[in-house]
Parts: structure tokens; C-alpha cells; sequence
């Protein structure tokens, strides 16, 4: 299987630059915002777009952690913190790859029954075969891959993070 870089460690410290700042605009007016990362990769997104987030603004930025099982996503979904921690800020849902849109839904809907004052999603990559109406309000790349094409995203602390194509 080869790999097909579509994205190098420097384009995505980029994207999540710019993407922190799509964030600060939209909640210019809050006091503080919650990045909601998908486990694994992302929460490790999620951590990459608060670090900007507190470089470039004032926003106090509380990271949650959001397990939810990716074969069966109808299970209950975990978050490393309490609902009423979360409960009337704007949220953002991070991952990293939106492919069916599975995940990113069960996860909305998790946060639907918690009073939220703005609610949004980021992604790094957005692939275009979706079975659900969800869509990333703030995203790296948009890409249109066929249905036997794979991306994945490889996070490494030492600059060689990258996106590739498989």
C-alpha cells in the first residue's frame, strides 16, 4: 500500500492556524469555548487547535475528550468531562478525517441534549462521500476521493505529522 501525501506536517500546522482563527471570529464574544475532540486522533487535532486558539486570543479553552465506538456508534458516548461543564458555551466537535459522516452525527447528537449557546464542527480532512446530512463548519481540506480510497492522519510531536492517501 503506498502512501500518497496529500497533506506534509508544515500544510497542516497551516490548517489548524487558520482554522483557530475561523474559531476566535466566530466566538469572538465568548469568554471561553469548548473543543470537543473525537478520540483518537481527534482529540489530538483538538489539542493542536487550542494551543493556537490560546496563542492568538484571549479565549479560555476547555478541551474534552469524546469516546464513542466507531463499529457501533448507537453505544453511549463517553466525555472525559461532566455535561455541566460544557453546558452553555459553544462547543466545537473536532476530528480528524469526516469520511461518512457517522461518527461526527452520533456524536451532534450526543451534544443536542445538553443546552449549548453555539454549536460547532472541525475537521482536517473533509472527504465528499457522506451518508449523513453533516457537514464541518470549519475544515482543512475538502477533498473528493472514490469510495476505495482511505485517508489517514499520522500525529507526531516531532514535525513529521502528515495526511496521506491510500
Amino acid at each position: 500500500m503506498s502512501k500518497n501525501i496529500i497533506l506534509t506536517d508544515q500544510e497542516i500546522k497551516h490548517k489548524t492556524k487558520r482554522i483557530a482563527y475561523q474559531i476566535y471570529e466566530t466566538f469572538i464574544e465568548e469568554q471561553e469555548v469548548v473543543l470537543a475532540g473525537i478520540a483518537d486522533n481527534g482529540y489530538v487535532f483538538a489539542e493542536k487547535i487550542a494551543q493556537e486558539l490560546k496563542s492568538i486570543s484571549g479565549l479560555k479553552v476547555l478541551l474534552c475528550e469524546v469516546h464513542i465506538d466507531k463499529q457501533n456508534p448507537n453505544q453511549a458516548i463517553q466525555t472525559s468531562i461532566p455535561a455541566e461543564e460544557y453546558a452553555n458555551k459553544g462547543l466545537i466537535l473536532i476530528d480528524d478525517v469526516l469520511n461518512s459522516g457517522t461518527t461526527l452525527i452520533y456524536a451532534v447528537r450526543h451534544f443536542l441534549d445538553v443546552p449549548l449557546k453555539k454549536f460547532k464542527t472541525a475537521v482536517l480532512v473533509d472527504r465528499n462521500h457522506k451518508k449523513y446530512p453533516v457537514k464541518a463548519d470549519f475544515k482543512g481540506i475538502s477533498l473528493s476521493t472514490s469510495l476505495l480510497e482511505h485517508v489517514r492522519v499520522e500525529f507526531d510531536q516531532d514535525n513529521n505529522s502528515y495526511a496521506w492517501l491510500s
